[in-house]
């Protein structure tokens, strides 16, 4: 593995641990799936691959000392374990050379002790997670991002840790590093009043663009909940540069994201960095336009 120290460096982002890429501290936005409660396709983790996801959220809960995927308690199955349903097909898919993903965690129970126990879960496979030990980070296929019930200071305080923490819209400038804290999230609903119909207003879009500005500039990527799951919004957030696009909608978010990658290929259709189109060639980046990166292990 090849040892990175966050702060200034160049990740393989899905993640400012691995999706956009850091250059002089600065991510390069590159906008693509995230698959929302993923663990409810009829194919989880599978059905997000084929869809060009590089992002999947899982719910999870501690019980009896295992961690079970699942939205609600009261529909958990025990033999649906974080790891069965996605740390060892996540192992799997690597060892075929398949590209970067981001895992979100969503504790729901108790956050300190279920940390506790997912901390020592995710420390076996620090083979395929970026990991931090001896203050320095591995940079691995999959980044894991602790969100929901999240014990921030516990994580903070971990010296040895296979996760980084899910920030929000109050964290944009916070002073922790990036490999602590490689992703904001935030409700849409509660920051924004357009829903996707008619014309985003100016002031709204500028606000966006400001939030994308400031988390790219700590090397953090940026992404929503609860904003209306459609073409109209999904535009708004690709032109900012919102690295992580939030669907229940794999399937037509993955047909819209082909469409913008097509419309990239043609002259002068380049996005910089504020979203604008430009007839200079973007930074480097992760080629998440490779297919044989992301299809190489569906059959897991």
């Amino acid at each position: 593995m090849t040892l990175k120290i966050f702060g200034s460096l160049i990740v393989v982002a899905v993640c400012a641990l691995t999706l956009p890429h850091l250059a002089q501290g600065v991510a390069v936005p590159r906008p693509c799936a995230h698959a929302h409660n993923d663990f409810l396709n009829d194919r989880p983790l599978l059905d997000a691959l084929e869809h060009g996801a590089c992002s999947v959220e899982i719910d999870i809960f501690l019980v009896d000392g295992r961690l079970l995927v699942g939205h609600e308690r009261e529909t958990l199955h025990p033999e649906d374990t974080l790891t069965a349903m996605y740390l060892e097909p996540l192992r799997r898919r690597i060892e075929r050379h398949a590209g970067p993903l981001v895992l979100l965690i969503d504790i729901k129970s108790e956050g300190s002790e279920t940390y506790a126990a997912l901390r020592q879960v995710l420390l076996e496979y620090d083979d395929i997670l970026s990991c931090l030990q001896d203050s320095r980070m591995t940079t691995e296929a999959t980044t894991a991002v602790i969100s929901g019930n999240r014990a921030i200071d516990r994580i903070a305080a971990d010296e040895l840790r296979c996760a980084g923490i899910d920030g929000r819209l109050s964290d944009l400038d916070s002073r922790m590093p990036s490999h602590l804290m490689p992703l904001i999230s935030d409700n849409w609903e509660e920051h924004f009043e357009w829903r996707g119909e008619g014309t985003m207003p100016e002031e709204e879009r500028a606000k966006l663009r400001e939030i994308v500005r400031k988390a790219h500039g700590h090397g953090r990527m940026v992404r929503f909940w609860a904003a209306p799951d459609n073409a109209a919004v999904w535009e708004e957030l690709y032109s900012a540069g919102v690295d992580l696009i939030n669907t229940d909608r794999l399937e037509r978010l993955d047909s819209f994201l082909l469409l913008k990658k097509e419309e990239l290929r043609q002259p002068g259709r380049i996005h910089d960095d504020k979203g604008e189109h430009s007839d200079r060639a973007p930074r480097s980046h992760v080629d998440f336009d490779r297919p044989d990166l992301w299809s190489s292990a569906f059959e897991l």
